[in-house]
């Protein structure tokens, strides 16, 4: 990895690309300090060296590096934007006009990409005035009763949501920006920063609670963790394909062999963002009813608040499986990806074209599903369990939604670093 980095920056063109994605990448950490107008800092911080941020909005905060609790500019992060993405991707299973604009291609695209831009600013406005409002009536920090805003008036409010949408909509222009200009995908590289952004910090916990011997387990056990990661990461099953030949005019097509990569994990980290989205409304429901004292919200403050309650482990693999497997079965379609091999004269060896390979790619696609969503149920409760364990806090380095992104994105990016490097130094054959 640090090769391929070594030798992108002796290209002129590539290391242009890598200084422009460093550039934005120091623009956005700039924008994720700066605070919106009205906020009070100094009790802001105050709140967040009393209780911390291991409370509902963990996953949010994680995902602004940071940035969310401490209400700047860019609070909301890219989190509209992912969650924007999310939804688009399940219409297009269930709206025709949105699966046909994906089978038109770029141009199809393009558009989908658009009304991703109009949802994710829908969403920034729904999120940026909730989070306003609880900052405005002392609920963001629970335990916390200072003021963290300088005045409770309309305009503040107003002013507050505005910037924090319109934070949003720079931070969605810089990733496209990456995109077109740099290396790697734009968005990808921007959740990247935010989570690598709190590591340090969440580090330096460990060792100032736990002490030096803790800190070094941490390290080794983090290393470990990281090599499974990227190893379950890469690993896929290789299906054959052989396209027969064919004549078209004068020409002879096919003849040639591929193969359909399933990787191991398919679904990537939305299975857990889904699962943590969906329990931290038990927690949400309770935060809104805190004082109403019925014994359903007891009852889930005990087991499904603070996450180290076996009962909530158990619920959150669950559904991590099962958002696993819903998330593979509307991203990967068997039967177009048969069709389209039955259309240009490819088939699976041993496999007769059409329904066969529809229900043989089902029946491989089953299998391969069942170990990648245990894998992504353990290693996104590594967190939880270090919370029992060393009585660490939610945000434990490595584990989690965390570990899944830092190395899911530098393996893309590294591979595209690669494959641009391959383009630049061919020499071919007669050489």
């Amino acid at each position: 990895m640090l090769g391929a980095f070594a030798n992108a920056f002796r290209t002129p063109d590539l290391r242009r690309k890598l200084l422009f994605v460093l550039l934005i990448i120091a623009i956005f950490r700039l924008g994720s300090q700066v605070p919106a107008p009205g906020v009070n800092v100094a009790n802001v911080q105050s709140c967040l060296d009393d209780v911390g941020n291991s409370g509902i909005y963990s996953l949010i905060n994680l995902f602004s590096g940071g940035a969310l609790l401490q209400l700047t500019i860019f609070a909301l992060g890219i989190m509209p934007y992912i969650t924007a993405s999310i939804i688009l991707q399940l219409l297009v299973v269930v709206i025709p006009r949105l699966e046909a604009l994906k089978k038109e291609g770029q141009s199809g695209q393009t558009k989908i990409t658009q009304y991703t831009r109009y949802l994710t600013l829908g969403l920034a406005i729904l999120q940026a005035t909730g989070i306003v409002a609880l900052a405005r009536n002392k609920a963001l920090f629970s335990g916390c009763d200072a003021e963290l805003l300088h005045s409770n008036g309309t305009g503040t409010f107003l002013v507050m949501v505005v910037t924090m949408t319109a934070g949003t909509a720079v931070i969605m222009w810089l990733g496209e920006l990456i995109t077109e200009r740099g290396v790697g995908n734009g968005m990808s590289i921007l959740i990247f920063t935010q989570v690598v952004a709190t590591f340090p910090v969440a580090l330096w916990n460990v060792q100032t609670e736990k002490g030096p011997w803790v800190f070094g387990l941490v390290i080794v056990i983090g290393l470990a963790i990281v090599a499974a990661v990227i190893f379950i990461e890469q690993a896929q099953r290789r299906i054959p394909v052989q396209y027969a030949r064919r004549m078209v005019g004068r020409k002879m097509f096919g003849g040639s062999s591929t193969y359909i990569p399933l990787k191991v994990n398919q679904a990537g980290v939305i299975p857990v963002i889904f699962g943590s989205s969906l329990l931290y409304l038990p927690a949400m429901a309770v935060q809104f009813n805190s004082d109403s004292g019925a014994g359903w919200v007891t009852w889930i403050s005990k087991y499904f608040v603070n996450g180290d309650h076996p009962l909530y482990m158990i619920a959150y693999f669950l559904l991590i499986i099962f958002f696993t497997y819903f998330y593979v079965s509307i991203t990967f379609n068997p039967q177009e990806v048969a069709d389209n091999m039955k259309k240009y004269g490819g088939f699976i060896p041993g496999i007769r074209a059409g329904k066969p390979t529809e229900d043989y790619l089902s029946y491989v696609l089953s299998r391969i599903t069942f170990p990648g969503s245990m894998y992504l149920g353990l290693v996104a409760l590594i967190p939880l369990i270090a919370l029992v364990l060393i009585n660490a806090n939610q945000n434990f380095p490595f584990g989690g939604t965390s570990i899944l992104i830092m190395v899911g994105v530098a393996l893309d990016t590294v591979k595209q670093i690669e494959s641009q490097l391959q383009q630049r130094n061919y020499e071919g054959f007669l050489r």
